[in-house]
C-alpha cells in the first residue's frame, strides 16, 4: 500500500541542489508526485516541497540521507492536521457558445478565475488543495480540456512557529 508524506525542505540556493535531492529519492525508488522549489524569506534559502509516495517504506530513511546532503539546511514533514497546501493550476477547456455558461459555472462554483477567452476555449486559473483541484477537473472533462498545467503543492505548517526560525545565516 502506497502512502504520500509532504516534506518541505529548506535548502542553500545553490547550483545542483535541487538534482541531488531528486536523485536521492530516484536512487531508492520513491516515486516524487510532486515537486515545488522557490526562494523564502531568507536570502540564499530556497524551499523544495515534495510529495512522495512511498510502498510500505519508512521515510526515516530518505529523511536520513537527505540530511546527510551537504546544501540541506532543514527537513519538515508536514502533516495534513497541522499544515496548510495548496496546488495551482492553469487549464485550457474547449468551449463553444453553447458550452461557456456551463463551464464558467463551474468556474464560478469552484472560486476559480477566468484568465483568458477566446472563440473556442477558456484558460482558467485554480488554487486548493489537491481534492478540490481534482474535483475541478472531473467537472470540466465532459468539456474538452485542451492543455493542463500544474504546480506541485506547497505547503507552510499552521500557526505562529516558522520553519526558518532555527536556520541561522
Amino acid at each position: 500500500m502506497s502512502t504520500q508524506h509532504l516534506l518541505s525542505l529548506l535548502v542553500e540556493n545553490k547550483p545542483g541542489i535541487l538534482t541531488r535531492v531528486a536523485a536521492l529519492f530516484a536512487r531508492r525508488g520513491y516515486n516524487i508526485e510532486s515537486l515545488a522549489v522557490g526562494t523564502t524569506e531568507i536570502e540564499g534559502v530556497s524551499r523544495i516541497t515534495v510529495v512522495v509516495s512511498l510502498d510500505g517504506q519508512p521515510l526515516e530513511q530518505v529523511t536520513k540521507q537527505l540530511n546527510k546532503l551537504i546544501n540541506v539546511l532543514k527537513i519538515v514533514e508536514l502533516e495534513e492536521e497541522t499544515s496548510v497546501a495548496r496546488d495551482h493550476m492553469l487549464v485550457k477547456v474547449r468551449t463553444d457558445s453553447s458550452t461557456r455558461s456551463q463551464v464558467l459555472e463551474a468556474v464560478t462554483l469552484f472560486r476559480a478565475r477566468v484568465i483568458d477567452v477566446v472563440s473556442d476555449a477558456v484558460v482558467i486559473e485554480v488554487t486548493g488543495n489537491t481534492a478540490k483541484c481534482q474535483a475541478f477537473l472531473k467537472v470540466l472533462e465532459p468539456f474538452g480540456i485542451k492543455e493542463l498545467v500544474q504546480s506541485g503543492a506547497i505547503a507552510v505548517s499552521r500557526g505562529s512557529k516558522s520553519m526558518s526560525e532555527k536556520v541561522i545565516r
